[in-house]
């Protein structure tokens, strides 16, 4: 599943990437960390800090899947984690819960990636009363299907990563309506969607770029973190996509 961030090349190329995060007792961050990325690490719990570690074990692993370079070799940017440092010229975004980490990688500039357990939100009800449109209040509340709610609150998270905002203010700017139209707030005319699950996970990312079809998906083997190897894939494709629409301009965003 490797690509190529080459300027040449006319159409983006997205993948998906994902890991379990294993148990460790290693008392300290892996010398292979960054400095900034140490300093992070330094006074986290050892759960917070497995989950931290891991996140940038997978960075440092998708980069090498889509652009084939050796894992050593890749980093991200420093602090937020939304651009690749080396090799040059990827995006990035990075999501985790309960266990599960996922990383987004892209050659276009913006990309958001969420996951959700498929468990959560048992008050989901009442943030879709507070925080969403009209016309998804409708649809969403007659329905009364959480895998329905677990679709719209992952696109809406993946849509302001990848545009850069946090959810204060800014959960109305897509709105998605029952028949699969997304409305997005941005100029640009290209963003698409993709909302699949994988083993109790709901799944959404957003991403510029016509694809006629969802992303490339793997799903990583953890082990090694300590020594930085390349990681074995344990599953080819294991997301499976049930939503892969564009992103409509909307002069506005109905309330």
């Amino acid at each position: 599943m490797a690509g190529s961030s080459n300027d040449c090349n006319p159409e983006a190329t997205i993948a998906i990437w994902l890991s379990h995060c294993e148990a460790s007792t290693t008392p300290e961050p892996p010398d292979w960390l960054s400095a900034s990325e140490q300093a992070r690490a330094e006074g986290l719990h050892q759960t917070s800090l497995n989950d931290f570690v891991h996140s940038r074990w997978l960075i440092r692993q998708a980069l090498a899947g889509a652009s084939g370079h050796p894992v050593a070799d890749c980093r991200p940017v420093a602090d937020r984690p939304v651009a690749s440092s080396t090799p040059p010229g990827w995006s990035l975004s990075l999501s985790h819960s309960h266990g599960l980490v996922a990383c987004a990688t892209s050659t276009a500039s913006g990309v958001g990636i969420d996951i959700e357990p498929n468990s959560r939100h048992s008050q989901w009800h009442k943030v879709v009363r507070r925080w969403f449109t009209e016309r998804e209040q409708h649809w969403l509340l007659a329905n009364d299907r959480l895998e329905d709610f677990l679709r719209v609150w992952t696109l809406k998270e993946a849509w302001l990563k990848a545009t850069g905002r946090g959810i204060a203010g800014n959960l109305q700017t897509l709105e998605v309506l029952a028949d699969g139209h997304l409305l997005g707030d941005q100029p640009s005319n290209d963003w698409q969607a993709s909302v699949g699950t994988m083993a109790g996970f709901t799944i959404a990312v957003v991403y510029h770029g016509g694809h006629p079809s969802p992303p490339a998906s793997a799903l990583l083997a953890g082990g090694h973190i300590e020594g930085l190897l390349a990681a074995e894939t344990v599953t080819e494709n294991p997301v499976h996509w049930h939503f892969h629409n564009p992103i409509a301009q909307a002069g506005e965003c109905h309330r």
